[in-house]
């Protein structure tokens, strides 16, 4: 491929990216919260994963590109952040939530970023930025795994918070209000 045909793809995923932020900021509706009930994307025992099961079932490479199991975090309060280098409010969002998992990680609440770029891009950022959290790569299935989660709008930051008990127990849509998040993370039950 030549130069300009990369630019135009980069430009092209740029504005599609932008475009699924700015749609997501502008959603006006309060943030989901999953009931304990199997709803349509959390199947009953015998029909498939869960989303969350399907999360902890991922083998995603960290910045180095060394695999990791995502079973790690099962069992443990988690927030889980999907984001690009490439979207502002993500990278904004970045040093609050690195604060946030300083302070939770007494509580052993933990925060895991899920970027959706390409493995150079974002190891090269993390390189750049001591984020303070593990990351790990996902590349455009990162969106997938975002939706299965309940990001029907497909916009970053889309942000999950999954209870020690492994149920989805609030998402967010676009940048975080941290007021709200701590005060969600204050009510878990570890």
């Amino acid at each position: 491929m030549n130069k300009q045909t990369i630019f135009t793809f980069a430009g092209i995923a740029v504005l599609a990216g932008a475009l699924g932020a700015w749609v997501g900021t502008r959603n006006k509706q309060a943030p989901t919260v999953a009931s304990s009930a199997p709803s349509a994307e959390q199947h009953p025992a015998g029909h498939g994963p869960t989303p969350v099961e399907a999360l902890f079932a991922e083998t995603l490479n960290n910045p180095a590109g060394t695999p990791q199991a995502l079973a790690q975090w099962k069992g443990k309060p988690l927030v889980v952040n999907f984001w690009a280098p490439w979207c502002p409010p993500c990278v904004e969002e970045m040093p609050e939530l690195a604060e946030v998992a300083r302070e939770q990680s007494a509580k052993n609440i933990n925060i895991i970023g899920i970027g959706i770029d390409s493995p150079a891009n974002i190891a090269a950022f993390t390189s750049k930025f001591n984020i303070g959290y593990p990351i790990y790569v996902a590349g455009i299935s990162g969106t997938e795994l975002s939706r299965k989660l309940g990001n029907s709008a497909g916009g970053l930051p889309y942000t999950v918070l999954i209870g020690a008990d492994g149920q989805v127990k609030k998402t967010y849509l676009g940048r975080i209000k941290f007021d709200e998040l701590k005060a969600d993370l204050a009510a878990l039950k570890s």
